[in-house]
């Protein structure tokens, strides 16, 4: 028979058809060698199964090429093993932290993480509520404490858990995982009046939807009145750029100019803080003899610069990891004892103050 003959074209064609449909999981499960139901429950929950039947199944799902098919899994059971994440930015570092310790407890559990970024903008906070939100995740997490209206009911409509964090509020959503702004830069006023400074200037980026930097300005103010009343409050703020250690070279400059008997600059970020810092060191300017300078966060180059930089520090990791876990009780179906978890706060002293 020739190589061109209707033999030929009719096996063709089923390579053809068995090449370009979907696998299903009927045939991961003939490649294992054990039932479908076997599969579900294996990818569903692999501890449900042994070690050697999931490894099987594991093996036959990456032969096969095999693509579980969410979307209807999802509405068969009502849950998408999704958390949505919102964060004000991706390029802080420190957030990064939040989301690692997020997903390190989410991902064993079988839980993917949206994630959406608001740029300090509560319009587009918002608009990301209300998008996942429709994608129906089985919880939310998100940095900060305060929304619009809108985004507030709608987060409560859902009836899905949400974690907010970052931030301290006696009326959260649902569930909160925070600390005190206001009280952590209060702490650092406090060091330095208790080390002699008495001519302190607040300087940072106070963009109109981060709330965070204004409850640290806020606690700056505080703890300068109940230090020294009646003494005017030196503040020095940019509303918009980016949070960079150049933004930290040009408030230096500007606290200069407009505060030049400053002899202590408050931070609201450490970013802010290294720039000043390396700045002061190419101009002259002995920190702290000539300058104390603090930041707020305890980035991974607070601790390099010379001098090392005075912050507060956050437990940024376990934020997101207690988040997960509030999360995990409520998506479970378990009550949560403690809705809100306080994580403090660490006032660091270092050799610029």
């Amino acid at each position: 028979m020739s190589e061109n003959g209707p033999g030929s074209a009719k096996k063709s064609t089923s390579q053809r058809r068995s090449a370009t449909r979907a696998v299903t999981m009927a045939d991961v499960a003939r490649a294992a060698g054990v039932s479908t139901q076997t599969v579900s429950r294996a990818l569903r929950d692999p501890r449900s199964v042994g070690p050697d039947t999931l490894d099987r199944i594991e093996t036959a799902v990456r032969e096969t090429h095999y693509v579980q098919n969410f979307a209807a899994s999802h509405l068969a059971s009502n849950r998408s093993m999704t958390v949505a994440a919102i964060i004000p930015t991706i390029s802080a570092s420190i957030f990064a932290d939040t989301i690692q310790g997020l997903t390190d407890v989410l991902l064993p559990e079988g839980y993917q993480v949206f994630l959406g970024h608001t740029d300090y903008t509560p319009a587009r906070e918002e608009a990301l509520v209300r998008s996942l939100a429709g994608r129906r995740p089985d919880g939310f997490f998100i940095i900060g404490t305060r929304h619009t209206q809108e985004a507030t009911e709608i987060l409560k409509r859902t009836g899905m858990p949400v974690v907010e964090s970052w931030s301290w509020t006696s009326r959260p959503v649902d569930l909160l995982v925070g600390f005190s702004n206001h009280a952590a830069i209060m702490s650092v006023v406090d060091h330095l009046v208790a080390g002699g400074y008495r001519r302190l200037t607040f300087a940072g980026m106070v963009r109109p939807g981060d709330h965070r930097a204004k409850d640290r300005l806020k606690g700056f103010i505080d703890a300068h009145a109940r230090h020294f009343p009646g003494q005017a409050t030196r503040v020095v703020t940019a509303a918009s750029g980016a949070m960079e250690m150049e933004r930290g070279v040009e408030l230096l400059h500007r606290v200069r100019e407009t505060h030049p008997e400053t002899d202590a600059i408050v931070f609201a970020s450490d970013v802010l803080a290294a720039g000043a810092v390396l700045k002061c060191g190419a101009l002259g300017i002995r920190v702290p003899d000539d300058l104390a300078i603090t930041g707020f966060g305890d980035y991974d180059i607070a601790a390099h610069l010379t001098p090392a930089l005075t912050t507060v520090a956050i437990a940024s990791r376990r934020i997101g990891m207690e988040a997960a876990r509030l999360l995990l009780q409520r998506m479970h179906g378990q009550a949560v004892e403690a809705k809100m978890v306080d994580v403090g706060f660490e006032l660091l002293v270092r050799g610029s103050t």
